[in-house]
């Protein structure tokens, strides 16, 4: 059964087109949701299907007519998928400002992919304070009056309903981060796979699958016991990258990845205003490189939880040219030296195709972490 489940998650994170043209051969339509804390309860709720656009492992060429070499390859990668029609159907992509590179993304892709319409979110780097949270909600206000254009209709009720759905997703996520902790049988690729299926699947259907596997995995005996790491990042979805991974035995018990645990850290609260409700849910985010917080508490979160989860090492997996992951880095280290936690930090990119020197250096701290 949960071999079963495992290879369904590959297939659908394998092939997100297919995903997609499926919603659209459904008569749905699709709303692109770039990185990162895009508000999909609310796009959700208006009746369109949030879909993630994470880019893509993929050579750069048409982006390149727009973005300087130095640019994420991440945010590269969305333009250029943009750019050579792999999103066409959709009806919109939403792009937050939570970085520099961000909001280029948004300015390039009025120009670039014209048949797509761009719906900006600004967010306050100030998130916290009253006046914090106002600017949150004319931020989806923003976004509220654009789907409108597009045929979506808001109501309080609705969207109230999709924050359940989406709190119901965000627990069954956190309880699966807990349950594959306890399996090494299942190895980072297929975690890898999970994680990344939930940006191409409506949630209540992502849900499903997700509880399908965790009663799988709760009814199966744990596998052998292998290396436990802690890994860090932006984003960690490589094939090559995972493939390193299963082939040190390395087992992931926690990570601290943008595109995976991180999203699910904070619940919609109650309220009678759905919308304010969805804003308090941003201001009381923490723990992320792109989040701003004066006093860092991310650094003590990811020593503190590889030392709550068996670590013995952390893993900082670090997106080339991405400003405020390099930033946390040297703090990451220090935290980690104070508590006795060895850490390794490897380079990766959207457009790596080699990744002997990401092997060499992982061989190398598996070894220490074995003395």
């Amino acid at each position: 059964m949960v071999n079963e489940l495992l290879k369904e998650f590959h297939e659908i994170a394998a092939s997100p087109k297919a995903q997609m043209d499926r919603y659209l051969a459904e008569g749905r339509k699709v709303v692109l949701t770039a990185p990162v804390y895009t508000p999909e309860e609310l796009i959700h709720s208006m009746g369109f299907v949030p879909f993630g656009a994470w880019g893509a492992d993929t050579e750069l060429k048409r982006a390149k007519e727009y973005c300087p070499a130095f640019l994420c390859s991440i945010v590269q990668s969305i333009l250029e998928l943009g750019m050579t029609d792999v999103y066409k159907g959709a009806s919109a992509i939403v792009i937050p400002s939570l970085c520099d590179t961000l909001k280029t993304l948004g300015e390039n892709w009025k120009y670039a992919v014209k048949d797509i319409p761009f719906i900006p979110m600004t967010y306050p780097q100030n998130r916290k304070p009253e006046f914090g949270m106002n600017f949150t909600i004319a931020g989806y206000e923003r976004v509220k009056a654009d789907l409108e254009k597009l045929g979506g209709t808001f109501s309080n009720e609705a969207l109230a309903h999709s924050n359940e759905i989406y709190n119901r997703h965000n627990k069954a996520m956190r309880d699966l981060d807990e349950v594959l902790a306890r399996h090494p049988e299942v190895g980072a690729a297929a975690r890898s796979d999970v994680f990344k299926s939930a940006w191409f699947m409506d949630k209540a259907e992502h849900t499903e699958l997700v509880e399908k596997l965790i009663d799988a995995l709760k009814n199966q005996e744990a596998g052998e016991a292998k290396l436990p790491v802690l890994v860090s990042g932006i984003l960690t979805d490589a094939p090559g990258l995972n493939e390193i991974l299963d082939d040190l035995g390395m087992h992931i018990v926690a990570d601290d990845v943008a595109a995976q645990s991180r999203q699910y850290r904070t619940d919609v609260p109650a309220g009678d205003d759905a919308l304010k409700a969805l804003a308090q849910k941003f201001s009381g985010m923490d723990n992320c490189s792109v989040l701003y917080n004066q006093e860092k508490p991310r650094i003590k979160w990811i020593a503190d939880t590889a030392k709550a989860r068996g670590a013995k090492g952390v893993i900082v997996v670090m997106t080339k040219f991405c400003d405020p992951e390099e930033f946390d880095y040297p703090l990451i280290k220090k935290a980690c030296d104070a508590a006795d936690i060895p850490v390794a930090i490897v380079e990766v990119d959207r457009q790596m195709e080699h990744y002997e020197q990401v092997r060499t250096n992982l061989e190398t701290f598996r070894d220490i972490l074995m003395m």
